[in-house]
């Protein structure tokens, strides 16, 4: 058992500044910014650094931290620490607090720790509760669809889920739009709050685009909540130069490749970077404001290895309109529209 010395007294603005969008037709609102426990929650992270980063989101306005089961390294890390964290500096502030979580990828061996059954997912939630150390977490996900199950099973289990008082909300993530829909009439038949998917989009990767997400959540009046705004760090100012020797890509690769780093994307990026400045923004602030700038998008999910990582992306929410002329750019450059 750790127990902390440290006293953590939460800015009394950190309401002041953050905007809360209301998430799809539901009641809840989630802040513009979310923080991702993707990255640098695991067990390699000193909890120093993880302190700091979690401070500096709630200081801020950043009320919803997003885990899975398996985040780490390694599986079950990020929530273990979350819980921790949760546990010496914001016991008064749970109320505060959205926390959610995701069952749908691999988390231990054998039949039953995989996919999509009633069986996996409703251990899965049992795990992440204890790790975490809470009676119930806000938003519950499948982190991906399972083919293999029937999805009416998928759903009973969001259901019992909710029903049982684990979770107050459900999500999906990774869905495309025709299994949204079907899986949103199944989940409105059984009477449970699904008001929310998690996917990935940014302005080079499109696919919630083209494979109908966006369109059928705002159709059924279902929140976005988006991952990978920044493209893995595609979409910064890091790397206009290429990428240097003592870059985590070069020194790590697990999530960035170079071979993404090409000559034709290089000068895509630089055209990006050039109308960002135009803008008066970063090209990491443009990239996340391209983002809230959809209708259909609630809440971009950031994930940061620095405080001031943090600090940089809310730096977007001081311009989020986009001219129709400024659209067709960033269209032209990033698609070769």
């Amino acid at each position: 058992m750790f127990e902390s010395t440290t006293v953590y007294t939460p800015s009394p603005a950190r309401y002041d500044d953050m905007v809360y969008n209301r998430c799809g037709d539901s009641g809840l609102k989630l802040p513009a910014l979310s923080l991702g426990f993707w990255h640098n929650f695991g067990d390699t992270t000193p909890y120093e650094h993880m302190r700091q980063l979690v401070f500096t989101a709630f200081d801020h306005g950043i009320t919803h931290f997003d885990l899975a089961n398996n985040y780490g390294p390694e599986p079950g890390a990020a929530e273990r620490n979350c819980g921790r964290l949760l546990r010496e500096y914001f016991r008064g502030h749970r109320d505060e607090l959205i926390i959610s979580t995701k069952a749908g990828y691999e988390m231990w061996r054998g039949p039953y720790g995989d996919h999509g059954s009633r069986k996996y997912l409703l251990a899965s939630l049992d795990q992440s509760l204890e790790r975490l150390g809470l009676e119930y977490v806000d938003i519950f996900y499948h982190h991906r669809p399972d083919p293999e199950t029937p999805l009416e099973e998928t759903m009973g289990a969001l259901a019992q889920a909710v029903s049982s008082g684990k979770a107050l909300y459900a999500g999906l993530s990774n869905y495309d739009g025709p299994t949204m829909e079907k899986a949103a009439a199944i989940l409105k038949e059984l009477h449970v709050p699904f008001i929310i998917n998690q996917n990935r989009l940014n302005i080079f990767d499109r696919k919630p685009v083209d494979n109908g997400l966006l369109s059928s959540a705002q159709k059924l009046g279902k929140g976005v909540i988006t991952f990978s705004p920044l493209a893995q760090g595609l979409l910064t100012n890091r790397y206009l130069d290429g990428v240097p020797a003592a870059s985590r890509m070069k020194a790590a690769g697990r999530f960035l490749h170079e071979a993404a780093w090409t000559p034709e994307r290089l000068t895509r990026i630089r055209a990006l970077n050039d109308l960002a400045a135009e803008r008066g923004q970063t090209l990491a602030e443009m990239s996340v404001a391209w983002l809230l700038h959809h209708p259909a998008v609630t809440t971009v999910l950031v994930g940061a290895s620095k405080p001031q990582q943090i600090l940089d992306n809310i730096g977007a929410l001081g311009n989020t309109e986009f001219s129709d002329e400024e659209l067709r750019r960033i269209d032209e450059i990033a698609l070769g529209e």
